[in-house]
């Protein structure tokens, strides 16, 4: 088996830079399943699930970036999403970066593991197709009226008592209790925060002085709680939405390599919480904004690197196709063994991208829940340089863990579906995206 598919191609722009932002709502109906039916289906909406994103448009190719308040979307249709919002914006599938923020309440888009449970309620592929389409709507009618950029800015702030690393108890080499997102139990919440990435980065894009939009990164699980069936784009959301409401600019949150860091060390999981770790994430969108510096934007250069990740030798086919052929087994393992055998048979390279915005400032994106060392490791490819992460593109890689997080154990190594050894891969394309 080729273990490693790597192309990278590299495009750039060095004249003028135009952007169009998007907005869409795609807020799944009641009865839709979420987080690919591993929690209770909606029965009703709290805030609106958005699709939100610009479209930077050169002498090259357009080039689209797109956060949307889904869970996941992945394989087949991650691809289907990107020819779809690339054949609206008039560019290759290549220049789509999508990417979910990946809150609970909210849908899982996967139509290959559907058809191996169509039994169980995964998708409402009517419903997400609908929403795709919308999504594409608003591209074309952002493409009307583009407004020219002249410099970007980029700032950065500490937030402060959300994120915390989930794999903290660590006893003779393995890991043990692990605290979630919310978390009651007070021995795992007095443990230190463990290794995070303590900052959110902003870059904003201005025509002189007026500023055009705002991209925001920061790494954690976004929910305060989830499994109600409340559709909820929870407290990033609502931080983003804030930011909004205050300015009346765009402003886009993505989701950094949050596959091991959660707020359960701040967050006891109750209703309250919400609006406190909102307010936590906003505050620290306002302070990166206020210490932004501005410079010109003079280029553009766009990176694209496909991989296929080879799945873990530990979970063969065979066995995962007895686990969700076996109706007396719950319904949850046989979704989760239906979602592995997704990967294992999607072998369709895996899209790693980077935007360089002038000499100093790069843009990653990274597919499914990475760990928060990979964006570690991209920030010191570029030392003095101004590195954003995205994670949670393509989502049929589950978690992305290192090489000795399955010797630790703990959670998400028996939820990440790629082999141990695409530590390696993952790094070596990073290195290169970030060259």
């Amino acid at each position: 088996m080729k273990a490693l598919l790597l192309v990278l191609l590299t495009s750039v722009s060095a004249l003028a830079v135009q952007i169009a932002p998007f907005r869409a709502d795609v807020t799944p109906p009641v009865g839709a399943p979420l987080c690919g039916g591993l929690v209770k289906p909606a029965v009703g909406v709290s805030e609106p699930l958005l699709a939100l994103g610009v479209v930077l448009l050169s002498d090259e190719k357009p080039v689209v970036l797109c956060a949307i308040d889904f869970c996941e979307i992945r394989g087949a249709d991650h691809i289907h999403w990107r020819e779809v919002l690339a054949q609206a914006a008039a560019t290759t599938p290549e220049r789509v970066a999508l990417h979910s923020l990946h809150q609970h309440n909210a849908p899982l888009v996967d139509n290959a593991v559907q058809k191996l449970l169509p039994e169980i309620g995964i998708l409402d592929a009517a419903a997400t197709e609908k929403a795709l389409q919308v999504v594409a709507e608003a591209i074309k009618a952002a493409l009307k009226t583009p407004q020219p950029v002249t410099h970007i800015s980029t700032g950065e702030a500490k937030v402060l008592e959300v994120a915390g690393n989930r794999r903290v108890q660590v006893i003779d080499g393995k890991v043990g209790k692990m605290r979630g997102s919310g978390s009651k139990d007070p021995e795992l919440r007095a443990l230190p925060e463990g290794l995070i990435d303590p900052f959110l980065k902003t870059v904003s894009f201005w025509n002189g002085d007026k500023k055009l939009a705002a991209l925001h990164y920061y790494a954690t699980h976004p929910m305060s709680y989830y499994g109600d069936g409340i559709v909820s784009h929870d407290f990033a959301g609502i931080a983003r939405e804030k930011r909004m409401q205050e300015d009346g600019v765009p402003h886009i949150y993505f989701t950094g390599c949050g596959g091991n860091i959660g707020a359960g060390k701040y967050n006891d999981g109750t209703p309250p919480m919400r609006p406190l770790l909102a307010g936590r994430i906003h505050a620290a969108m306002v302070e990166s904004e206020q210490n932004a510096k501005r410079i010109p934007l003079t280029k553009l250069a766009w990176k694209h690197a496909p991989v296929v990740l080879p799945p873990d030798p530990e979970f063969p086919e065979e066995r995962m196709l007895k686990v969700l052929q076996n109706t007396e087994t719950r319904p949850t393992t046989r979704i989760t063994a239906a979602l592995r055998l997704g990967f294992i048979r999607h072998r369709e390279p895996i899209p790693f991208t980077s935007l360089h915005l002038g000499d100093d400032v790069c843009l990653v994106h990274l597919p499914g829940e990475s760990f928060v060392e990979y964006q570690l490791f991209a920030q010191q490819q570029r030392p003095g340089g101004f590195v954003c992460t995205a994670s949670y593109g393509d989502g049929v890689t589950g978690y992305i863990p290192l090489e000795h997080s399955f010797i630790e154990g703990g959670y998400e190594p028996s939820q990440a579906y790629a082999a141990p050894d695409s530590e390696r891969m993952m790094k070596d394309t990073i290195a290169k995206l970030l060259k």
